[in-house]
């Protein structure tokens, strides 16, 4: 179990509007309800990546909107990056990679590479998202902490969540 290193995609948004919990605020039962609007979600947002263990965050990549994640991209920009960061931070770790079944992840050119590395796969039931524990516990958590922030640029996202991840 200590040997698997789990990893995930999602986006962060510039802006998600606070979740019912946290918008409430106590009042009077005779006060009239505050309204609530509806917030459209703006189309701003950042690609994060991010593969962790049991003893906490290995590798976390940011990619700005526009650009899309395929094989090569991932082989090159994350996979060796993620490769060189383990033989640093856990240089006696055996790692077996556990990632979903997107495309990037399962190409043969993926497959090679991560061969290559002398990383073992872990298989991902197809059609499984829920199986995803990032899915369950950090992204959920990281979303809770920027909730409610307004961020200008690419660059504010980008430092909330390395901040966040420290």
């Amino acid at each position: 179990m200590q040997q698997i290193i789990t990893g995930d995609e999602s986006w962060v948004h510039h802006y998600d509007s606070e979740s019912k919990r946290q918008s409430m605020e106590y009042r009077h039962k005779s006060s009239p309800s505050p309204r609530k609007f509806k917030v459209v979600v703006p189309p701003r947002k950042v690609m994060l990546t991010v593969f962790w263990d049991s003893e906490g965050i290995v590798h976390i990549e940011l990619l700005k909107q526009g650009n899309t994640v395929k094989s090569e991209r991932y082989i090159i920009s994350t996979l060796r990056k993620l490769n060189v960061r383990l033989k640093r931070v856990r240089p006696t770790k055996h790692a077996i990679l556990h990632h979903d079944n997107a495309r990037p992840h399962t190409s043969r050119q993926t497959y090679e590479t991560l061969h290559k590395m002398n990383f073992v796969v872990l298989p991902h039931a197809s059609y499984s998202p829920d199986l995803a524990p990032t899915d369950f516990y950090l992204f959920p958590k990281l979303r809770e902490h920027l909730r409610g922030n307004h961020y200008e640029s690419d660059e504010d996202v980008q430092a909330a969540v390395r901040h966040w991840f420290r």
